[in-house]
């Protein structure tokens, strides 16, 4: 009995990897020919394979496919899958993507190499002092609005040079770049071809500030002709998310 259930559960888990292995080529192909399209060249793009509430276990498969670059939206579930994966080699690089409370930061800056999600002064200065106790040092990009609708985080085009100058006089923080979501409402190439501006400004200042995460399942083909230089997908890689999170 209990041989067959080992057996079973790797099937299962072969199974899984062969359904990851397939469409993480076909989401690379894409970036592939979306920068192709934009004149530019694919290795310039990062993929963020965001696991969210899938179990440590996939991320452990995704790492065994060549994944480097991790991303996730909730704390409690991001520092349990860290934790699980920490003897991996290589290292994953973790990415925190998700609206971000100040009073978590002192978790984030245990585990995350970079915050995708800083918008205000209050977070930077959270995350500062976070990082400095943890003796590590967080990749911070400043979340844009597109459309300034409240609930969605993101500061304004207008906040996006003072939130770095904060960032950058915090010991232990480092700006390095922008981050966006399209907005449900309009075509996402319109909306990321106003990110570009925003980034251009910002690197006239941070000129190591070179990081454009912008694009998802849905519209990364729009954010690599807007000058993405990171794509943060989720479903396209892992399917339809599982209703329980259980990382382990």
């Amino acid at each position: 009995m209990e041989a067959r259930e080992d057996r079973e559960a790797r099937e299962a888990r072969e199974a899984r990897r062969e359904f990851l292995a397939g469409r993480l080529a076909a989401v690379r192909e894409r970036i592939a020919d979306a920068a192709r399209a934009a004149g530019r060249d694919h290795t310039e793009i990062t993929l963020i394979t965001v696991t969210k509430t899938w179990p440590a276990e996939d991320v452990r498969l995704l790492a065994g496919l060549g994944v480097r670059d991790v991303g996730e939206n909730q704390d409690q579930q991001a520092s349990a899958k860290a934790a699980a994966c920490a003897g991996l080699a290589p290292a994953l690089s973790w990415h925190f993507i998700g609206q971000l409370q100040s009073n978590k930061a002192p978790s984030v800056a245990r585990y995350a190499d970079v915050v995708h999600s800083v918008d205000r002064a209050s977070l930077v200065s959270a995350l500062g002092k976070a990082a400095e106790r943890a003796g590590r040092e967080l990749r911070c990009l400043i979340q844009v609005s597109l459309d300034g609708t409240a609930g969605r985080g993101g500061a304004h085009p207008d906040e996006v040079l003072r939130l770095a100058a904060l960032i950058a006089g915090r010991p232990g923080l480092t700006v390095a770049g922008v981050m966006a979501v399209a907005p449900p409402q309009e075509p996402a190439g319109e909306a990321f071809a106003r990110l570009r501006p925003v980034r251009e400004r910002l690197l006239g200042e941070h000129p190591g500030a070179v990081v454009m995460s912008a694009g998802m399942s849905g519209d990364l083909e729009a954010a690599i002709a807007a000058g993405a230089t990171h794509v943060r997908v989720g479903s396209a890689i892992l399917g339809h998310r599982p209703p329980a999170p259980l990382p382990h």
